[in-house]
């Protein structure tokens, strides 16, 4: 049986390899979710006036990948301090978000952000949102696998995003 995961941590592009490479990982798509047009496009969503924001889909065996694992790898994709956008990408649709599809997700969730938060890994309060999951809108054909088939241009875009050096810097540490 698989369960569906969706999370939103600024450019779509950036958040689908580091869940695209474990056993139990299915599928992660990038799409569009939380706004209030019906299948919108990549072109109204840039402009951060639709309310969706850019996330990934992941459809996931839970038995073989638990939530929880799914939830720590979001937590060190992201600038959890930051409800403007994330690195380059500033604006609505790039904020990060969990979207919640039951609420056995929602209590790991908000365990994981207390957690987190209590940690004291970060200077400023930990402000990343937990939605329940509504419709989700497929990207565009060009938007999926994007590492895969633009390796070039995804390898220049995470370089110059700052999104490397952020998790270096305060994932990457040895913890004391």
């Amino acid at each position: 049986m698989t369960e569906k995961a969706t999370f939103a941590g600024g450019c779509f592009w950036c958040m689908v390899k580091p869940f695209d490479q474990f056993d139990g990982i299915e599928k992660v798509v990038s799409g569009y979710i939380g706004g209030h047009v019906e299948n919108p496009t990549y072109e109204q969503v840039k402009t951060g006036t639709t309310g969706h924001l850019e996330a990934v889909e992941i459809t996931f065996q839970p038995d073989v990948f638990p939530y929880e694992q799914l939830l720590d790898i979001f937590w060190q994709q992201i600038d959890p301090t930051d409800n403007e956008g994330q690195f380059q990408d500033r604006g609505p649709q790039y904020r990060p978000a969990i979207f919640v599809h039951n609420e056995k997700q929602r209590g790991l969730a908000e365990k994981s952000k207390q957690t987190l938060a209590a940690s004291g890994r970060f200077q400023k309060p930990v402000v990343t949102e937990i939605l329940d999951a509504v419709p989700f809108y497929e990207a565009e054909d060009y938007h999926q696998d994007f590492y895969k088939k633009s390796p070039d241009e995804y390898k220049e875009d995470l370089a110059k995003s700052g999104r490397v050096e952020f998790i270096k810097d305060n994932w990457e540490k040895v913890d004391a």
